[in-house]
């Protein structure tokens, strides 16, 4: 059997297929690039844009393999109002259809997929649980719960689909949001947090998502839907503060009414030159924590990254790249 992970030269697809051939697996990453990894002296790559149907059978599933799919159109770069259905739609929904398809199509029965905890949009219960209500509030949210609703009815047609929604996630090679952040850092500027900065901000290791993923396939492939988050996330003022500290830059942190910034954000928004995307400053002062405990019963799973440790981690190899050195590419760094 073959672990085809489309999107594998992605964010999480590539460490999920470290791990995999670690473990003596026949790994086949199906991706639309290709990037100069070391795993590719172990793995078969496969161009293919999931977009076209066509490709996406020509990667050449069997009956007896496991597939992922990692393909995604992620919030950075961040995108004005009216390109953001065709950014996210493409990939998010119709990839991943033409991946169920295919994978039916094929007799083959498993799949892991890889969604997002922005389904929920704004918090209605604390902590958030796998049942709390969807309502998403942008096309990233939306294309990913119209995913789900797919997962759902190719379910009832005979497909094993294991569903995981990361929290942002974090790890080497990719700033995203926090380079803004880290720049304020650098030049001692005030940090604004949206409302008081009192409510806890949660991260997922790029590696306990590949974690995740491994663990899908070990445990059958769960007809079921996870969180994915850390444990006992701090609140936003000392995640930052201990940043700062960490640096030893003079920031300060700088609390607004969460009311009055969001109005100045959408407005922004509106004329086309967003600061950050409405999914996420929309529940920025919200108590966004998802509660991990079915994927710990189910799966045996545990985060094994702390909050505030993966942010200076991610800290570190932004100054490292400034610097024009490396890191090894086990550290747990940078965010999507």
């Amino acid at each position: 059997m073959n672990h085809i992970i489309f999107g594998g030269d992605g964010f999480v697809g590539r460490h999920l297929a470290e791990k995999l051939i670690a473990d003596g697996e026949n790994v086949v990453i199906a991706d639309i690039v290709k990037s100069d990894l070391p795993l590719y002296q172990r793995a078969r790559y496969v161009r293919c844009d999931v977009t076209d149907f066509a490709q996406v059978q020509a990667v050449g599933i069997a009956p007896d393999d496991m597939v992922y799919n990692m393909a995604a159109k992620m919030l950075s770069p961040l995108q004005v109002r009216a390109k953001r259905w065709e950014f996210f739609w493409p990939v998010n929904y119709y990839g991943a259809e033409n991946i169920m398809k295919a994978t039916h199509e094929a007799g083959c029965t498993r799949l892991v997929q890889f969604t997002t905890d922005m389904i929920y949009g704004h918090t209605v219960q604390s902590p958030q649980t796998e049942d709390h209500p969807a309502a998403p509030l942008g096309e990233y949210g939306k294309s990913k719960w119209a995913t789900e609703q797919l997962a759902f009815d190719w379910r009832k047609k005979g497909l094993n689909i294991t569903i995981f929604r990361p929290r942002l996630i974090i790890g080497p090679g990719r700033l995203g949001i926090l380079e803004k952040l880290f720049k304020l850092i650098d030049a001692n500027l005030p940090v604004p947090m949206i409302g008081s900065g009192k409510v806890p901000y949660q991260f997922i290791s790029v590696f306990d998502c590949a974690d995740a993923a491994y663990l899908g396939w070990k445990g059958g492939v769960p007809n079921a839907e996870y969180n994915l988050g850390s444990d006992n996330p701090p609140s936003v003022r000392k995640l930052l503060g201990d940043l700062i500290k960490h640096t030893g830059s003079r920031s300060i942190l700088v609390p607004t009414p969460a009311f009055a910034v969001k109005k100045t954000l959408a407005f922004f928004d509106l004329i086309n030159l967003p600061i950050m995307d409405p999914e996420q400053y929309l529940i920025a002062d919200e108590m966004c924590v998802r509660e991990t405990g079915r994927l710990k019963r189910d799966l045996g799973w545990a985060p094994r990254y702390q909050d505030g440790a993966m942010l200076i981690a991610a800290y570190d190899e932004y100054r490292a790249k400034k610097a024009g050195q490396t890191r090894a590419s086990g550290a747990a760094v940078a965010a999507e």
